[in-house]
């Protein structure tokens, strides 16, 4: 895959600058104004951060200048609202990109690297127990949420055997998820979300025509993950 847009890790979390995004956008609008007019239904300090960037100056001298970093879905987001062509183009890349970030196998490096950087020691009795020992602490360890379908893709990379369906359908049945047919449903219930096993993730729209809609989407916390990994890998030994 090549590289649309350079990409940043701070605190297992992937971001990228407002400033690289906004010109590969092709955006007539100015940064400035874009940013006062596209950031204003996100949360800084969750969606984005504050930071500088070098621009290039006439003499050829580099001036620090504001930018801000953005998480991956935030970047998506703009893209979906840009309404152009380059719009369509990043928001498949930012796609892609989290399709590996959380793939399972990815999940467990960062998480065993992480462990490796704190010196933590891992206290595994016997070989069985490794894997599962490794993804729950590598799961506990990410501050990374994900959504309930890839959650059901990492379950299945630890070898449960459950697809995105039926994962909600268990979800729902469990209490984890609200089953009243409604503008609630598939939402997280007030026991999971006292649990913390889960997050709402609330972005508003702005369409072509000036309409706004508002998008919710439930997304697993990394301690819903590793409560919902435990939770199946214990039943399925059972």
């Amino acid at each position: 895959m090549n590289e649309l847009i350079q990409v940043t890790v701070q605190n297992d979390q992937q971001l990228v600058s407002a400033r690289e995004l906004h010109k590969g956008l092709e955006l007539k609008k100015h940064f400035t104004d874009w940013v006062k007019q596209s950031f204003r239904d996100f949360e800084e300090g969750e969606d984005f951060t504050t930071s500088l960037s070098g621009a290039v100056v006439g003499n050829g001298a580099i001036k620090p200048v504001k930018d801000y970093a953005l998480t991956i879905d935030m970047a998506k987001q703009l893209c979906m609202m840009s309404h152009t062509t380059q719009g369509k183009i990043y928001r498949k890349y930012f796609i892609e990109l989290e399709r590996k970030w959380n793939d399972p196998m990815e999940v467990v490096k960062r998480g065993y690297t992480i462990l490796q950087d704190e010196n933590a020691q891992l206290k595994i009795e016997n070989e069985s127990m490794k894997p599962k020992a490794l993804f729950a602490d590598s799961v506990s360890a990410s501050k990374t949420t994900i959504l309930i379908g890839d959650l059901a893709k990492v379950l299945r990379g630890n070898g449960v055997n459950i697809g995105q369906n039926r994962l909600f359908q268990i979800l729902r049945d469990g209490g984890y998820l609200i089953s009243r047919k409604g503008t609630s449903y598939n939402m997280p219930t007030q026991r999971s979300m006292e649990l913390g096993l889960f997050r709402i993730k609330e972005t508003s729209i702005t369409h072509s025509d000036g309409h706004v809609t508002v998008n919710k989407t439930p997304k697993v916390t990394g301690k819903g993950q590793q409560y919902f990994i435990n939770k199946f890998l214990a039943e399925k030994e059972a």
